[in-house]
Parts: C-alpha cells; structure tokens; sequence
C-alpha cells in the first residue's frame, strides 16, 4: 500500500510539473526585486552565524570545523522552486526559504568539516525552465546573474585570498558550471581553486578549457559531477542526464569498476538523523552512476532516478574527500616541487 501511495504522488508531481507553467512569457512577466548581497538576508548560510549549513548527523564522525576552517565553499543549491506562476522566485518567500533551509542542510553541511560555508540566496528559475526554449533559457539567465554577483561579493569582500571549493546541485550545479566558464576557467584564481563538485548535472567532456575532471581522490583545480540512477538505467542520448563525464565516489575514480557498498562510509538521509553505513554500492555506465537500493529507508528514487539523493546517498564519502583534498592542498603549498 505504501509503495502504490508513492508512486502515485510521484506521479502527481510529475503531471504538476508537466501541466505547470507560467501565465506570461518572461518579457512581459513581474520579475522578484534583484538581491543585495551586502546585507546577510540574501544569504541562506554564512559562517559566522548560526544557520542550516552549520548541522551534521548524528554520529558523524566529524564536527562542523568552520570556526577554524582554512578553505571556504561558495555553494548554490538546487531546484526547489517546482510548482508557481512566476518564472524566478523572490528570496523572501517563506515557503521557499523554508525548502533551501532543509536542502541546504542536507547537503552543504557535507562541506563543513573543512570549510566555511557561503551560500547565496538567488531568484531561482521555476524547474519547467528546463524545458520550455522560449522563456526557459531567459528565468535561467536571471537566476544565474544573483550566482554571478554573490560569488562577485563574496570575492571582494570575503574570500580575502583563501583557498576555496565551489560546489552545488542540480539547478545550483548548472549556474556554478556558467560561472567557472565566465569567471575561473584558464584564469589566475583557478589556482585558488581546491575542486568544484558539481553534483547533479551532466558535464560535457568539452565544457571547460583548463579545468579536467578529478580521476582521483586527490586530485586539485578539477571538477567533480555525477547523476545516480537504479542499477541497470540505460540513457537515450535525448534524455536529460545523458552526454556527462561520472565520478564515482566510493572510489574517485573514472572508470566502470564496481565499488561494493563496503567502500560506502556513509549516507545520510534528507532529514540528517543518522548516518547509514554501507548504505549502497556504486559502478559507473555510459556517463552515470548506477546504484542499487539503498538498504535502509530515508532515499528517495524517482521513476529510475535518485537525483534527489546524490548527496545523502554519499554523504560521508563527499565530506572525507573534501577533508583529503584540503589536506593535500596544503600540503602542495607547504611542499612546492
């Protein structure tokens, strides 16, 4: 009965989705007042405050180290604006405020065992963007100017010459891929750059010109992506998650070795109540992560998908690798050749 109940309102989500669009084209669309990144409202999390970035599970083996953190992460998180009438979102609505809450403390807490988190609030683009050609493309471009500017901000204002990681998810990840192309790619502050994980959107081998796909757990001024499917998915080429370069990371490696779910440290539900150990094996095909389910409860899996669980699936694997990229960072630093 519980499974009929899910697949019904996975169902319904998607006919929502589908049926859902806004009235007018963007042009003639009310956009949300653009955001001032001086003032702390326009971010969802800072470190110097506490906010949904600062949790971590229970039993996690790590603490949230930002108080002394090195590194910082400028992180943009995914879609959460699913169903409206508008094609961008004010930052100021309550309901969505309260969704990037839950999602960005499942997720960017991940970064917080060695670095301090920053992470923008942006006038995000409906996710029907994503498939209507005329006005889509338009809400994205919006959306991704907030990305531009806070990360501008923060540059200026905050980074103060550290070391940094650039991460996100889904929509956040596809702003982050346009923002390394603009503004890091080939450019004097790659170098700055620890990685930049880019979970939950396919990236093109040809995307970027200077900066490679991380082959391995210590790999620096790379890229990290991958889109996790239920074991066995075979991708059309027109199908959305198509046509990327895959991490696994149960090994960080590149290629097609299975990774039994003894290598998974630990995942984390959404709701970060526990750590899972074990929680799944990994193997990449054609460009995607294959998993099979989840020996636990706390995951979600949409038709053949488990976009939503890129992160939880593998929380304690993302946040031990960006612990050994910043060690190795430093110690590169400290040790020139």
């Amino acid at each position: 009965m519980k499974k009929s109940l899910l697949s019904i309102s996975v169902l319904l989500i998607f006919i929502l989705i589908q049926g859902c669009l806004p009235s007018k084209k963007f042009e003639h669309a009310k956009h949300p007042e653009q955001p001032d990144y001086s003032k702390e409202d326009s971010w969802v999390a800072l470190p110097w405050r506490f906010d949904a970035a600062d949790c971590v599970p229970q039993s996690c083996p790590t603490p949230d180290s930002q108080d002394s953190a090195a590194v910082d992460v400028f992180y943009v998180y995914p879609t959460a604006y699913v169903i409206g009438t508008k094609w961008n979102i004010s930052i100021s609505n309550k309901n969505m405020l309260a969704r990037v809450g839950t999602i960005t403390e499942s997720q960017a807490s991940v970064y917080n065992v060695s670095c301090k988190v920053y992470a923008p609030l942006y006038r995000q683009a409906i996710l029907k963007s994503f498939l209507n050609d005329k006005s889509g493309p338009k809400a994205l471009d919006l959306a991704y100017s907030d990305v531009k500017a806070a990360f501008n901000y923060y540059l200026e204002h905050w980074n103060k010459n550290r070391p940094f990681i650039i991460a996100g998810h889904s929509q956040g990840s596809y702003h982050l891929i346009r923002l390394l192309k603009e503004e890091i790619d080939g450019k004097e502050i790659q170098k700055k750059m620890i990685a930049a994980y880019l979970i939950g959107m396919p990236v093109a081998d040809s995307t970027f010109k200077s900066i490679p796909l991380a082959k391995n757990a210590d790999q620096l001024n790379a890229y990290i992506s991958w889109n996790t499917f239920r074991y066995g998915t075979v991708l059309k080429p027109s199908e959305y998650f198509s046509g990327g370069l895959c991490i696994n990371p149960l090994t960080w490696s590149a290629d097609t070795t299975y990774a039994p779910a003894s290598l998974n440290p630990g995942g984390a539900p959404i709701k970060l109540n526990r750590i899972d150990p074990n929680i799944c094996d990994a193997q990449i095909s054609n460009g995607i992560l294959w998993v099979n389910k989840p020996i636990k409860s706390g995951y979600i899996r949409l038709g053949k998908s488990y976009h939503l669980c890129d992160y939880s699936l593998f929380y304690l694997a993302i946040r031990n690798n960006v612990e050994r990229r910043t060690r190795n960072y430093f110690y590169n630093k400290n040790n020139p050749q």
